[in-house]
């Protein structure tokens, strides 16, 4: 038999003084000299951690990088705002047509009607439209600036924003400013229906004039690009940049996949991919993307054609 040891006054084996012990036998857990008040929290936003490597950070760090992550160089979504100030002089914009809303001509709901959408995202974006268009200068070049709104019911392409595009290139072509568009969509709007799908003809047709006036274009697409956006005048441009990694298609891959019951290759639908595939002229980081804009520009501006009659 294990001899018996003084246990705090209790000659017993371990195994039975446990149920002998009372709550002031046991040690106190709690630290001494902690003040509540001494501990400190951290408010909701103040970290965060980038899609690409899980590093975490604080959100002020990705914030003043123009959302490029400092540590793998993953680009997160910019909102129209910080573009402006990235790539426009002072970041001011001439706003043209700001007084266009969306209609409802198809009376259109999905459990909630399409008017009532529209105006929860322009609440929540401050802005009209899913697109925001206007005269701007870069880098002292004047140009017509236009960039989708993505937070607006994700940059979808209805009445209003086919309309803003088409009279983009349309003053770019009478004033002789150079177009630069950035693209960010989920697509046509379907809340409008075939009327959302007939801004695909009205743009490429806008576009078509702009060419003819002899005005360079330079196509931007960010991630997303997608649907009726990318299958009319996202790749258009005299040249047409994306950024890192960013999603360009049609369809979605997932869509891709179950139609066709096929396995897509690795990266497919990606800046890279379509790089590879002589889709698209360059990648460019966000934080190049000022300096390549302007020097692109002015080298389309000196070797720009004169105007042409279009063809019947």
């Amino acid at each position: 038999m294990a001899a018996e040891k003084d246990w705090g006054g209790y000659t017993k084996k371990p195994a039975l003084v446990l149920s002998r012990l009372t709550m002031s036998d046991w040690p106190d857990k709690k630290p001494g000299g902690l003040d509540a008040s001494e501990k400190t929290s951290f408010g909701k936003g103040v970290f965060r951690k980038c899609d690409g490597c899980g590093e975490t950070m604080p959100a002020e760090a990705l914030e003043q990088n123009f959302e490029v992550c400092p540590h793998c160089g993953q680009h997160h979504k910019l909102v129209a705002e910080r573009w402006r100030e990235l790539l426009l002089d002072d970041g001011k914009l001439e706003d043209w047509d700001g007084q266009l809303e969306p209609a409802d001509p198809l009376g259109f709901t999905d459990g909630k009607p399409y008017p009532d959408r529209v105006a929860a995202s322009q609440k929540s974006t401050r802005a009209k439209e899913a697109i925001e268009i206007g005269k701007a200068r870069l880098d002292g070049i004047p140009i017509a600036y236009g960039a989708f709104v993505f937070r607006f019911m994700g940059g979808s392409m209805g009445s209003v924003v086919g309309e803003k595009i088409a009279r983009l290139f349309e003053r770019g072509a009478s004033l002789r400013l150079p177009v630069v568009l950035l693209q960010a969509s989920g697509g046509a709007r379907m809340q409008e229906g075939i009327l959302s799908l007939m801004q695909m003809a009205k743009t490429v047709a806008a576009r078509e004039r702009l060419r003819d006036a002899g005005v360079p274009f330079v196509s931007v697409l960010l991630n997303p690009t997608t649907g009726g956006v990318a299958a009319s005048f996202s790749f258009l441009g005299d040249v047409n940049i994306a950024e890192p990694k960013a999603l360009i298609g049609f369809a979605g891959p997932r869509v891709i996949e179950t139609t066709i019951r096929q396995k897509l290759p690795e990266g497919f639908q990606r800046s890279e991919f379509l790089l590879e595939h002589g889709m698209i002229d360059r990648i460019t980081s966000r934080l190049e993307m000022r300096r390549e804009l302007s020097l692109l520009i002015s080298h389309l501006q000196r070797d720009a054609r004169e105007p042409r009659v279009a063809s019947a």
